[in-house]
């Protein structure tokens, strides 16, 4: 059995259990954040995609024997109590989503992206944002994180 401490979206948490359990279902069924979505299982698709110490990580692959003393931030800890997060504006601006089910990921991708890369060009998207969607949206989620990015330089 396994036990760490950790916070989520700035709460102090704790988890004793299962050290292989992955982050994605500590979220989902013990912490009740559903934003955090299941796709592949394998960390490729970035559904599940949250940030750990401020860095974009795939959820379904990381044990949470690995977040011991971690900052946990899912989707729902993003936006600054009733102000959106500029890349969940840009979002909702550009109507990126279609079915919607993969943009939790790929917001909070694009969110950690933005960090180290705030004036990003298409290629720059392209490589640096591996979220898939199926519905195949790639190009207004470009769209949105070029306006997020203006919106946080000018913020």
């Amino acid at each position: 059995m396994t036990t760490v401490t950790f916070k989520i979206n700035g709460k102090a948490a704790s988890f004793s259990g299962d050290g292989d359990m992955p982050l994605l279902w500590h979220l989902r069924e013990d912490a009740g954040l559903k934003g955090t979505k299941f796709g592949c299982g394998i960390g490729q698709c970035g559904a599940c995609t949250v940030h750990i110490n401020g860095e974009a990580a795939r959820s379904c692959s990381v044990p949470m024997a690995a977040l011991d003393g971690t900052s946990i931030t899912t989707i729902e800890g993003l936006a600054d109590g009733e102000r959106l997060h500029a890349v969940q504006e840009a979002w909702i601006k550009e109507d990126v989503a279609q079915c919607g089910y993969c943009q939790a990921g790929q917001i909070m991708a694009a969110a950690a992206f933005l960090k180290d890369n705030p004036n990003p060009t298409d290629d720059d998207i392209d490589s640096g944002i591996d979220n898939l969607c199926r519905c195949g949206s790639y190009y207004r989620i470009r769209k949105a994180i070029k306006l997020a990015a203006q919106n946080l330089a000018g913020a």
